[in-house]
């Protein structure tokens, strides 16, 4: 037995259906997606081990003493290469 293939001679404006249809049937798997992932985040969300307020205090304390730490570090070394550069500019009268 021959297998045919048959050309589907539709008219221009079909097409504009047939892509119509598509996206109605896309549109509905996207929101059965959504829903499904929304389900799994609550479920994931439900396992999750959540820290204590006090641990979230002392982290918080901790970022915030080591920022200041940081930025007055970074400022002293800034202060140090502006004065060495300074005195580098002075020396060779630049």
């Amino acid at each position: 037995m021959q297998t045919v293939k048959v050309k589907n001679e539709e008219s221009p404006g079909s097409s504009i259906t047939g892509a119509a249809s598509g996206i109605g049937e896309k549109v509905t798997g996207t929101i059965a997606n959504t829903r499904e992932f929304l389900h799994d985040v609550r479920v994931e969300m439900k396992q999750v081990t959540w820290p204590s307020r006090e641990d979230v205090v002392a982290t918080t304390w901790v970022v915030i003493a080591t920022v200041a730490f940081f930025g007055v570090f970074l400022a002293v070394v800034d202060k140090l290469v502006q004065l060495g550069v300074a005195y580098v500019f002075k020396k060779f009268g630049i």
